[in-house]
């Protein structure tokens, strides 16, 4: 099967994947966009061409564009202006290559899925297991915005189909009946990307405290630490939480953050096996 007949197998989903950003969206943008991509399909009918700056421009360079910007500010910042601004040609220049937002945020769900696809089923599920959880979570940690969308619902593209053909695979041999092989495979999945959330709000937070602290001085940091832990303290209500400040542990700490997926992964791994007497 060719490319793009793979493709057309999912288009009877797109309309539901296109509801799900449609409902962020204003109705002036959308009603704008129709009148630029009706505009287009006329020109395109009269055997016109795109403006000389855009010839050489493919949908990749676009895409690519688009998801440098959702990385850098978020999936708020990606508009079409923005990354013609980008690449440099016309705004209008860009429908002749993605007729609408919908297409553009599908595309770029569809490059970060090749990024986060599963490793080819070794029949060691644990191993093939483990894997696709760094796989997934180092795709998410360089694409945060993904997170909303990756993972859920039913397959909205090859590489997301894909991914669930391998993953199923992967418990090939097993003796599981499908029920049971789902609820596994949903319920590693859901680690992998709560603790990959979790990470990339560890991320956020300390920017947002760097910005906070940012006109203090690291003496004076120092002491609000101390302060708080004082407080704590002194108050007698939080015995375990005395035990950790005493300790010297920081829950957060960048530099325990793979070590820490890790030990999630194993528990998953080790419960799975246990439960199903693997």
């Amino acid at each position: 099967m060719d490319e793009d007949a793979e493709e057309d197998l999912f288009v009877p989903l797109r309309p539901v994947f296109g509801d799900v950003l449609r409902d962020r969206r204003d109705r002036h943008e959308l009603r704008r966009e129709r009148q630029i991509a009706d505009h287009v399909t006329r020109h395109r009918e009269h055997g016109r061409q795109p403006g000389r700056r855009a010839r050489g421009l493919e949908v990749a360079d676009i895409v690519a564009a688009a998801i440098a910007i959702a990385d850098d500010e978020g999936p708020e910042a990606v508009s079409m202006r923005r990354i013609a601004r980008e690449l440099d040609v016309g705004t209008m220049s860009l429908y002749w290559y993605v007729s609408s937002k919908e297409e553009l945020h599908r595309l770029m769900l569809e490059r970060v899925q090749v990024e986060a696809l599963a490793p080819e089923p070794s029949g060691d599920w644990r191993a093939d297991l483990r894997g696709y959880a760094g796989i997934m979570r180092a795709a998410l940690l360089r694409h945060p915005w993904a997170i909303d969308f990756l993972g859920t619902g039913p397959p909205a593209g090859p590489n997301d189909a894909r991914n669930a053909e391998r993953l199923m695979e992967t418990l090939d041999g097993l003796g599981l009946d499908i029920v049971t092989a789902l609820r596994v495979l949903t319920t590693f999945g859901t680690y992998v990307v709560g603790a990959a959330l979790r990470e990339i709000q560890e991320i956020r937070w300390g920017e947002s405290l760097a910005e906070t602290t940012a006109g203090m001085t690291e003496g004076e940091i120092d002491e609000s630490i101390a302060e708080f832990g004082r407080r704590i303290r002194e108050s007698g209500k939080y015995p375990h939480l005395v035990r950790i400040l005493e300790s010297g542990v920081d829950p957060d700490s960048p530099l325990t953050r793979d070590e820490r997926f890790e030990f999630g992964v194993d528990c998953m791994l080790d419960g799975i096996a246990a439960r199903l007497k693997l």
